[in-house]
């Protein structure tokens, strides 16, 4: 006769197990295809040959011998480009959902639900007939430049379509309810007292910023910066409507590797440095986070001198 710890076990197995199968089939398995085609030698019409060949990495870290394959450092660079619009996006995402979801945390319960109705919103309609409204935003001919025209701003239209600019612009857009959840949850969790009791006690609103709100709503901050952080570094929908050819990323050049130039192994390769890259700059963040929280996480309000 089984104990009731055994019961609640095989009742935990029986319901993780479809989980397990379903990301061992869904994510473990194609993961593992691309981590092998990595190692392998293209084809010469698409496909892939059975031989070891390591210059797939080789052409992106610089090892590949010139007489077979060629560095090029062009591949960082496209890389570093997208690590660094993906932490604009995150940043402006930030800046724009804070305070927002600060304010609607103040409001009654009847307003935070239309409110955040608005927020989830954007979901119902497809994201490329979104990104196409935005190409006729910011197009020279488009009603950004027509409003600034009109009202004196600027003699002649801004060229910010297909540029980095747009490029961060669609993404913040995207990922902005990916941004304002996570901090909305540790926002409306706080004890505003203690705000109250940090006036009192002759702190500034910096001060209580700094010291009281900033490290109780840390965790939604890195949560939200971390779940816009990694789609926003592989997109590719967005970079090709609002980039075009000018603004490469690493989803588009990966893309062009599966779909265009029919060069899966490079195309694996190029993905496999892009996951192992998110997983480190995931940990030191983490760590580097949680390290600043501890070093200011002493207690909540402070006397100040």
């Amino acid at each position: 006769m089984t104990t009731n710890t055994e019961r609640k076990r095989l009742v935990l197995l029986g319901l993780l197990t479809p989980a397990t199968i379903f990301l061992s089939i869904f994510f473990l398995g194609p993961l593992l295809i691309m981590v092998v085609y990595s190692w392998l030698e293209p084809g010469m019409y698409g496909g892939v040959e059975w031989n070891f060949y390591h210059l797939n990495y080789g052409r992106i870290l610089g090892w590949a011998d010139s007489k077979y394959e060629k560095f090029d450092p062009v591949y960082l660079e496209i890389f570093l480009r997208s690590v660094r619009l993906a932490l604009l996006t995150v940043l402006l995402s930030l800046i724009v959902c804070y305070p927002a979801a600060f304010w609607i945390s103040q409001m009654n319960e009847k307003r935070k639900t239309f409110f955040l109705f608005l927020i989830a919103l954007p979901f119902f309609v497809s994201l490329i007939v979104r990104l196409y409204a935005w190409v006729l935003i910011l197009r020279p001919t488009g009603f950004l430049n027509q409003v600034l025209l009109w009202s004196g701003i600027i003699s002649e239209p801004l060229e910010i379509i297909y540029t980095d600019l747009a490029v961060i612009i669609g993404m913040t857009y995207v990922f902005i309810p990916f941004m304002f959840l996570p901090l909305y949850a540790s926002i409306d969790k706080l004890d505003l007292s203690l705000v109250e009791v940090s006036s009192d006690l002759g702190a500034t609103r910096f001060q209580t910023f700094v010291r009281v709100l900033l490290p109780m709503t840390m965790p939604g901050v890195i949560g939200g910066s971390i779940i816009v952080f990694i789609p926003a570094l592989g997109n590719f929908i967005v970079p090709s409507v609002l980039g075009g050819a000018k603004v490469l990323m690493i989803g588009n050049l990966i893309e062009q590797q599966f779909l265009s130039a029919r060069n899966w192994p490079f195309g694996s390769a190029l993905g496999m440095i892009m996951m192992v890259a998110i997983l480190v700059l995931l940990i030191y963040y983490v760590r580097l986070m949680t390290r600043g929280e501890k070093s200011i996480n002493t207690p909540a309000v402070q006397e100040t001198n």
